[in-house]
Formats: C-alpha cells, sequence, structure tokens
C-alpha cells in the first residue's frame, strides 16, 4: 500500500488550512486506496531550523527533526494543503522542507491551495522551486479554491462539482507519480 502524506501549511490562528485539509482527508480517504496521515505543521511545531550540520548529511541531533525525518521518509506521497501569504508560501512550509534532504528525494507532491481571487496559486508556484530543487516531482495537476471562505459554513467545508472532480483527478495523478518513483526510489 501506498502511504500518502496529506501537510497542512498554515499554522496561523483562525487558519481555513484546517477545514479544507479535514475536507480533503476525508475526500482522500473515500475515494483512494493510499494509507493516509495528517501532518499539521501546527500540532508539529518544528522550530527554525536548528539542526547544526547541512540536512544532505542526514546527521541529525534533535528529536523534533529525528521525528520528522521519519515521518517524511515513510512516505511514499505528499500533498500539500496551503494558504497564499504575500505571494508566497507559509514559511512553517518552507521551514518543513528545508529541515530534510534524501526524506523528500524521488516522491510526488500535489497541492490542495486555497485563498482569495488567486486561490493560492502563486503559493504553489513558489513551492515547486524547493521541492524540485529536493529532487521531487510537484505536479501541474491540483485543487484550487478561489474565495474559499464562501465555500465555509458551520466550521465545514462545502466543495462544489469542479473542486471535487480536481480532487480525483489529482489523487489519481499522484498515485501514478508514487508507483513510478516508488520504483525509482528502490533501484
Amino acid at each position: 500500500m501506498l502511504h500518502l502524506k496529506i501537510i497542512i501549511a498554515s499554522t496561523r490562528p483562525g487558519r481555513k488550512g484546517i477545514i479544507v485539509g479535514n475536507w480533503f482527508v476525508d475526500f482522500a480517504k473515500e475515494n483512494s486506496d493510499f494509507d493516509i496521515e495528517v501532518l499539521d505543521l501546527k500540532k508539529i511545531n518544528l522550530p527554525f531550523m536548528d539542526e547544526e550540520e547541512h540536512p544532505k548529511l542526514g546527521n541529525y541531533k534533535n528529536e523534533h527533526t529525528l521525528k520528522w525525518s521519519k515521518k517524511i521518509d515513510e512516505a511514499d506521497a505528499f500533498i500539500v494543503v496551503t494558504p497564499e501569504y504575500n505571494y508566497g508560501m507559509p514559511a512553517s512550509l518552507k521551514n518543513a522542507l528545508d529541515y530534510l534532504n534524501k526524506e523528500w528525494y524521488a516522491k510526488p507532491m500535489g497541492f490542495v491551495s486555497y485563498g482569495g481571487i488567486s486561490a493560492g496559486t502563486r503559493s504553489v508556484q513558489h513551492i515547486k522551486l524547493p521541492v524540485t530543487t529536493l529532487g521531487m516531482m510537484p505536479l501541474p495537476e491540483a485543487v484550487n479554491i478561489p474565495f474559499v471562505a464562501e465555500f465555509i459554513k458551520d466550521g465545514k467545508f462545502h466543495p462544489n462539482e469542479i473542486t471535487e472532480k480536481a480532487a480525483k483527478t489529482l489523487l489519481s495523478k499522484v498515485k501514478d507519480w508514487a508507483v513510478a518513483l516508488k520504483t525509482l526510489r528502490e533501484k
């Protein structure tokens, strides 16, 4: 079975990411055969990068880094649920990516982005640069949710048909790439 980690990137109070993330996790459980785990960066609470050696060496000293390394290493694929902050990704996500190196290698990353008129798409474009540098495959298929607040009622996200179709496509493509890249990693 393939292991999918869904990363909730926003850590700020009043965040919409956990609401969108909860919907996507439930949707993925119903519409895929992945083994799914949520990695909520707010709960994980990584400090700003505090390892002495370069992550490429893998000589981690801190317990939080060792735990993060294990979680990322066991994954076959990732989907990031992210907002857009000032045309970019949340600092919490950049920090989480920077902590590690080889654990990310040859794994696909898909995106569920949300926000106002741009639907978080500029954040996704910024994420793709470090993800590619880490040797990952950032997917072009995505779920982009404009005016996210309009889809939230009573603390729950209510997708429209277009959003659900995009989510099914994303899950399918993530699986295709996870299978292909797992073969590469096993060589």
